[in-house]
């Protein structure tokens, strides 16, 4: 089934940048996903979720849930305030997560596959807003 996504409105939208400008502090909190994240073993996807590019054991696994079951709730309660629906706002948030990258981590490129950014810009996919 194919999803169409309305964009998000332009408040909710900065309500996500200030959340997506704040992962890099949040994941200082966290030193087991500072580490998989320099390391390449987690990446942004563009569903709005964490994602394990290799490497997977149960820890990592366990802190990459956490992570993503608090995204969750965080974007169920912004699209219920941006009228959109928790799909087209975790879309939004991952498209701005990954523009949010710095040369050397991972993201999920449109095809699937996984591509360390360079000093370029990432790869966007065509529903990003």
């Amino acid at each position: 089934m194919t999803m169409t996504f309305r964009p998000v409105r332009l408040a909710a939208a900065l309500a996500l940048a200030a959340v997506v400008a704040a992962t890099p502090v949040l994941a200082q909190r966290d030193p087991a996903y500072a580490a998989a994240r320099a390391s390449g073993k987690v990446g942004e996807q563009v569903d709005g979720y964490l994602g394990i590019v290799s490497g997977g054991d149960a820890a990592l696994q366990a802190v990459v849930s956490d992570i993503n079951i608090k995204r969750r709730a965080l974007y169920a309660e912004k699209a219920k305030a941006a009228r959109a629906t928790l799909d087209e706002y975790a879309l939004t948030a991952g498209c701005q997560a990954i523009l949010a990258t710095v040369p050397g981590e991972k993201y999920q490129a449109p095809d699937g596959s996984w591509q360390t950014r360079g000093n370029g810009a990432p790869q966007r996919d065509a529903r990003c807003p």
